[in-house]
């Protein structure tokens, strides 16, 4: 699994531990992580309204199975990620959470609070959430085990609506955009690096290099 991790501009300074907590969770079950930032407070700029744009193209882009996002309450990441096609995000602030949206809802993308709770112990939470993101066996299995039909079906359905409610197709959305906070979104060499490696997209592609 390709995993991005990706952070806005108030929680940078934390981009270091939380990232050591991800890659110590899956790097041993052979995941891949890209960090696309922010890593630092000069980094280059990236607002929760840019993170749902940049994990829109990687995952529409199949450049990555799955992103990791956050902000300060961990709720502007996760309306803005939700805000595209193709992404669906949950909102874990414990490890139950965690699990649950991996078996029950099985989505793509999931947003942390970075600043809100985030106290002592805060990167044994951390930790704690992503083992059970990722090594929670297979996905989507639903729980409680009585429960696992229907919520698999309605996993399905949550996706097929998302879909037929998108007015346009995905680079028509991108389009509409302001072209500004799209180029801001994909200006980092990181982002780049991680959405050109492995990008399966030749439309989103060009796109984007018409951008930068």
């Amino acid at each position: 699994m390709k995993i991005a991790l990706m952070m806005e501009n108030s929680q940078a300074a934390k981009n270091a531990m939380v990232l050591a907590e991800l890659e110590g969770v899956v790097k041993p079950l052979g995941h891949e992580v890209y960090n696309v930032g922010m890593n630092n407070e000069n980094d280059h700029h990236l607002t929760y309204v840019h993170l749902g744009i940049q994990a829109s193209l990687l995952l529409n882009a199949n450049a990555v199975d799955f992103v990791v996002a956050g902000c300060g309450t961990g709720q502007g990441a996760m309306m803005s990620l939700n805000a595209h096609p193709g992404v669906l995000c949950g909102y874990c602030l414990e490890p139950t959470d965690a699990f649950l949206f991996n078996q029950v809802n099985n989505g793509n993308a999931i947003a942390l609070a970075f600043a809100k709770g985030f106290g002592w112990g805060a990167e044994l939470n951390l930790r704690y959430m992503f083992e059970k993101a990722f090594t929670s066996g297979d996905r989507g299995q639903g729980y409680p085990t009585e429960r696992a039909e229907p919520q698999q079906k309605n996993a399905v359905i949550l996706s097929e609506v998302k879909a037929a409610i998108a007015k346009d197709t995905l680079l028509e959305s991108f389009k509409n955009l302001e072209q500004e906070l799209v180029r801001q979104a994909v200006g980092s060499e990181r982002f780049q690096s991680a959405f050109f490696a492995n990008c399966e997209s030749d439309e989103l592609a060009e796109y984007v290099k018409g951008l930068i």
